[in-house]
């Protein structure tokens, strides 16, 4: 996942950052691990927004609120999406990895208002032990993300 990653960065003329750290699972001990803030580490919650999988992406100390996903995009049901039903969606990332670029999977993206108050977001590439670093707005850019109000337990 990584290269084809960086490859669409690349062709994109997008600069960006890989960053490699030790094997880390969730989103605080990643940003940890990585020496980055959890604010600026970006994870990504695989739902089920109507029957449709899409991807929200909020900071790491956050949780996701379905409740305030489902009302910000006016749909009737959605829930954090089961292993099982997007694992095959995702052939070249380790579960939990998925970077959050739907748009390379035909997936809508669902971005955490807050991370438009970063300069940088960081995410995993794929894998438990890479992370690409880039302008959130290089990232806005390309991915064109529906920014909304989708957690509420943020940490300053």
């Amino acid at each position: 996942m990584l290269k084809t990653l960086c490859d669409f960065l690349d062709k994109h003329q997008i600069r960006y950052l890989i960053i490699r750290h030790s094997m880390a699972y969730t989103a605080q001990e990643i940003a940890a691990a990585a020496h980055v803030h959890g604010r600026e580490f970006a994870k990504t919650v695989v739902v089920n927004v109507d029957g449709e999988l899409a991807m929200a992406v909020l900071p790491a100390p956050d949780k996701l609120d379905s409740e305030l996903l489902a009302g910000a995009i006016h749909a009737k049901e959605v829930a954090p999406a089961d292993e099982n039903e997007f694992q095959k969606s995702f052939p070249e990332c380790e579960i939990g990895a998925m970077p959050p670029f739907g748009n390379l999977f035909g997936m809508r993206v669902y971005a955490e208002e807050k991370l438009t108050a970063n300069e940088k977001i960081t995410f995993n590439a794929g894998s438990h032990t890479e992370l690409i670093q880039m302008s959130f707005s290089d990232f806005r850019d390309l991915v064109k993300p529906e920014i909304v109000r989708i957690s509420r337990s943020y940490t300053h």
